[in-house]
């Protein structure tokens, strides 16, 4: 240690400060790696009453008329467990950021993409997939059959989808003009350009089902 009064060359200060930076961070550098080493578990935070409980996993849907129990986290969609956890795989899962329309199913009767609905949302709500569309000993859904008559389907992969924006239609309106048709089925894309062979489905389901 240096006397009181002691003065120092200019390269004797430099040396000096050299080893009290040193000396800095090599204790910085103990500090850190013993604060790892006896790490402990952050203390929880005490929560005040009425604070947010954790979501229920185990939940009923109901889908094509059944209840079904599943277990489902709170951030998995309604295509996600419809497809596997469900095994509903009708519902075809394409883009899956609600822009394809593939992964339409009704809720309700109303037309929702599947892959942005979460599925703790729509319980004690109808849900229906295409599976859910046959009658009884498997008999096709008018709207089906009529796809199937017009050859609409190409690689098929965005026909379960079509085929349930196109029974939403006509449930509410049974006789749509090819206009109101394109409307309701404009969000769903077809990469194979069938449009005009969807458009010929839907009005010949429609001219069936006001026959029947």
């Amino acid at each position: 240690m240096l006397e009181s009064g002691t003065l120092l060359t200019p390269r004797e200060q430099a040396l000096a400060r050299r080893a009290f930076l040193k000396g800095i961070i090599a204790a910085g550098a103990v500090a850190s790696a013993a604060g790892y080493r006896f790490r402990t578990a952050p203390v929880a935070l005490a929560q005040p009453s009425g604070a947010v409980r954790p979501v229920e996993r185990l939940i009923t849907l109901k889908v094509n008329g059944m209840a079904r129990r599943v277990d489902v986290l709170p951030h998995e969609t309604l295509a996600y467990v419809l497809r596997y956890k469900l095994g509903l795989t009708g519902t075809k899962i394409g883009c899956d950021r609600a822009e394809c329309g593939n992964c339409t199913v009704l809720i309700d009767d109303i037309p929702h993409y599947s892959c942005s609905v979460l599925a703790h949302s729509v319980r004690g709500r109808e849900v229906t997939t295409i599976e859910g569309l046959a009658g009884p000993g498997g008999k096709l859904h008018p709207v089906q059959q009529a796809f199937i008559d017009e050859l609409a389907p190409q690689c098929g992969f965005c026909t379960p989808g079509q085929i349930m924006s196109a029974v939403a239609l006509l449930k509410r309106n049974p006789n749509p003009t090819r206009e109101e048709a394109a409307a309701a089925l404009s969000g769903n894309l077809c990469r194979c350009g069938a449009y005009v062979n969807y458009l010929n489905a839907v009005l010949r389901a429609a001219e069936v089902m006001r026959r029947a």
